[in-house]
């Protein structure tokens, strides 16, 4: 058996029937990923911070967020950590097509060296139950389902 090589990011796209400064709106209220996320239930928001509350199956967790990338119409991003250790970025860019916007999100896994990857590993698969060499595939089809759903809400609000 082939061990399963570790995936360190991921892209999603989908393209959405809204022009790009509708969509950033919609993202940059870091409130409404609870709308789309098949995981995030909560968010608790304070300037460029927020906490995300998440839950899968019987897992529960959250996580503390700094927006890194604010720059509307284009991209925004933020970045994530749980107990002071790094978790990842999580970002969404934003290309103007002839019919809306094209939104492609990304996640950057920062767990990535020394004793803190360890570390935040092990508290990764203890809150969500998800091991690294899965984290990726989840992520992904994750992130298909929130582009779905921000999509169908963005266009709803044409």
């Amino acid at each position: 058996m082939t061990a399963r090589a570790r995936e360190w990011d991921v892209t999603e796209s989908l393209e959405v029937r809204r022009p790009p400064a509708a969509v950033y709106a919609a993202l940059a209220d870091s409130r409404r990923m609870a709308e789309w996320s098949p995981e995030v239930w909560r968010v608790w928001s304070r300037g460029d911070r927020f906490v995300g509350f998440n839950r899968r199956a019987l897992w529960v967790w959250f996580t503390v967020c700094r927006v890194v990338v604010a720059d509307p119409g284009r991209e925004y991003a933020f970045d994530v950590t749980s107990f002071g250790l790094p978790v990842a970025r999580w970002g969404y860019r934003l290309t103007p097509t002839p019919r809306g916007t094209q939104v492609a999100e990304y996640w950057v896994d920062h767990r990535r060296h020394g004793w803190r990857r360890h570390l935040a590993e092990l508290l990764g698969l203890l809150f969500t139950g998800t091991p690294a060499v899965r984290r990726a595939a989840r992520n992904r089809a994750g992130m298909r389902q929130t582009l779905r759903r921000l999509a169908a809400t963005c266009e709803a609000a044409d």
